[in-house]
């Protein structure tokens, strides 16, 4: 069976700035005088009531305080009861940064690095991420892995982005602990490593990241280094459907098309080719019409209300706890793809 699982590293994407829930980071962060407003400011940002929350974080933001300056560029990015300002934005971050705070220096490198509301400047964001890394940001230690791995405001240098994602992996972050399973099932800069990858990506799939679900289930489906095991296989992959993977979907799709671990299916192949396709998955498309030739019309249409009533199901955790994505990424792709067929690991011992 045609089995694709991703190599495209988490990269790029993890480029972006961060809001936590409820602003529960500046309450964690806050000296003790500061704590109780902060807490008061989280609960009415909870609530929706964005005018509160500003009236008590702005007068604490410009008295110097760098966890309500964060929370105040925060609010700019995301234009939660203003209107959305980057440079405002940036403003709020650098005074925070300023003073130490590593998220706000994190996020001034996702300013940096995107270039939002300033030109793009890969060697500024470098700088930013080198500063919130040193200081046990999660976050900024996998994008700082990410410009050591691409090559961005840095020579590459594949031993500085292992280190980093390993130090970020280690403090739990998913991007890049389903990094380092890419890294090491194709033996990017390290030697191919099989039994590390699976344990990477369980680790990544187990906090719910999608792209990582997806891959395991591609190990298990291949029988690479774990017992070949098509119910695991599509546990996995459905996680990773369910959240709108197009690799995991079109990969069920497969298995139900040619019965492969399941009984076959045309119309739940259908199903899952189409949705897959929809996302521009261009194999998925011809796998979807092909099958459409041994269907009925009723068939098809039962498979077409399937793919019409479906709606994606949040991750069970959004990247982390701390952090949760509002702005999209604008920088270059990764040197990746989806890898169609078999893994480097297929092939190792």
């Amino acid at each position: 069976m045609h089995v694709k699982s991703e190599s495209v590293k988490a990269g790029l994407l993890v480029l972006r700035a961060a809001l936590a829930p409820g602003l529960t980071v500046a309450v964690l962060t806050a000296a003790a005088a500061g704590a109780g407003p902060l807490q008061d400011a989280a609960a009415a940002y909870r609530q929706g009531d964005y005018a509160r929350a500003l009236r008590i974080i702005r007068p604490l933001a410009r008295k110097g305080s760098a966890p309500a300056q964060f929370k105040l560029g925060l609010i700019y990015v995301n234009g939660n009861g203003v209107p959305q300002d980057y440079r405002e934005a940036l403003k709020w971050y650098r005074k925070a940064a300023d003073q130490g705070n590593a998220a706000a220096q994190r996020n001034l490198g996702v300013m940096f690095g995107q270039g939002l509301g300033v030109p793009q400047d890969y060697v500024e964001a470098l700088k930013w991420f080198h500063r919130a890394a040193e200081q046990n940001d999660a976050a900024a230690q996998t994008n700082l892995g990410v410009m050591y791995d691409f090559g961005h405001g840095v020579a590459r240098d594949y031993a500085e982005a292992l280190k980093w994602y390993r130090k970020a992996a280690n403090h739990g972050d998913a991007e890049a602990r389903y990094n380092l399973g890419v890294i090491y099932e194709h033996g990017d800069g390290v030697p191919l490593n099989c039994v590390e990858a699976v344990k990477w990506y369980h680790l990544a799939a187990d906090q719910g990241y999608a792209a990582a679900q997806s891959n395991l289930g591609a190990m298990y489906d291949r029988g690479e280094s774990v017992p070949q095991n098509y119910r695991e296989a599509l546990k996995w992959y459905r996680k990773a459907a369910d959240q709108g993977n197009a690799t995991a979907q079109y990969n069920i799709g497969s298995m139900y098309a040619s019965g492969h671990g399941v009984p076959q299916d045309y119309v739940t192949a259908y199903m899952w080719f189409n949705l897959s396709a929809a996302q521009g998955d261009e194999d998925a498309a011809k796998r979807r019409d092909l099958i459409a030739q041994r269907m009925t019309a009723t068939q098809i249409g039962e498979a077409q209300n399937l793919a019409r009533e479906w709606k994606p199901t949040p991750q069970r955790i959004q990247l982390s706890d701390m952090r949760q994505p509002v702005v999209q990424p604008s920088m270059p792709s990764a040197p990746y793809g989806v890898f169609n067929g078999r893994s480097p690991c297929s092939a190792s011992p």
